[in-house]
C-alpha cells in the first residue's frame, strides 16, 4: 500500500467525523462532546461528577472542558451543585432534560464502529489498535489532547 493512499484513509475518517458532527449538532443542538459530557453524567453514580473527571474522561483540556460545561448548563442539561461533603467542590450533575436528550439521541457513527469492533475476535481488535497507535505515533500526535469531535466508544466502556 502506497503512503498516499494511507493519507487517503485518514482524510476519509477525518471527515466522516466532521460530517457526523455536523450531523448531530444540526439535528440535537449539541456537540459530540457535549453528548459525550452527558452520556458520562449518566453512567455516573447519582449521574454526578467533577469538571476534572469529565476532563480526565474526554481527554480534552480545562478550558475547553469548561467551554463544554458552560454550554450545556445554559441549555439546562446539566447543573452545578456544591459538593456536600465539602462545599468548596463543585460537582456537575445530569439534570432531566439532558437526559431526554440522551433518550432521543440518534445512533453515532462510534456506536456503529464499537459494535462491529465487538464483532472482530480481541486479536484483529488488538491489530487495529496497535496500528492506530503506530499511525498516531507516526504523524507525532499522540501528545495530543484528544479531539473534541469523537471519542471512541471503546474508550468510552473502558472509563
Amino acid at each position: 500500500m502506497d503512503p498516499t493512499d494511507i493519507l487517503i484513509s485518514i482524510r476519509k475518517i477525518v471527515r466522516s467525523v466532521n460530517l457526523e458532527s455536523k450531523r448531530i449538532d444540526k439535528q440535537m443542538g449539541v456537540s459530540i462532546p457535549q453528548l459525550l459530557c452527558l452520556d458520562f453524567l449518566n453512567r455516573q453514580p447519582q449521574y454526578k461528577a467533577s469538571a476534572k473527571e469529565i476532563k480526565e474522561f474526554l481527554q480534552l483540556n480545562a478550558s475547553t472542558v469548561t467551554g463544554i460545561i458552560q454550554r450545556l448548563e445554559q441549555k439546562g442539561f446539566i447543573a452545578k451543585l456544591p459538593k456536600a461533603e465539602d462545599r468548596r467542590v463543585t460537582l456537575i450533575t445530569l439534570t432531566s432534560k439532558g437526559a431526554d436528550v440522551l433518550q432521543n439521541r440518534p445512533s453515532l457513527l462510534q456506536d456503529k464502529l464499537a459494535a462491529k469492533l465487538d464483532s472482530l475476535p480481541e486479536s484483529e481488535v488488538e491489530a487495529v489498535a496497535k496500528a492506530i497507535e503506530l499511525i498516531t505515533n507516526l504523524m507525532e500526535v499522540h501528545d495530543l489532547d484528544a479531539s473534541p469531535v469523537l471519542t471512541s466508544e471503546t474508550q468510552l466502556n473502558k472509563e
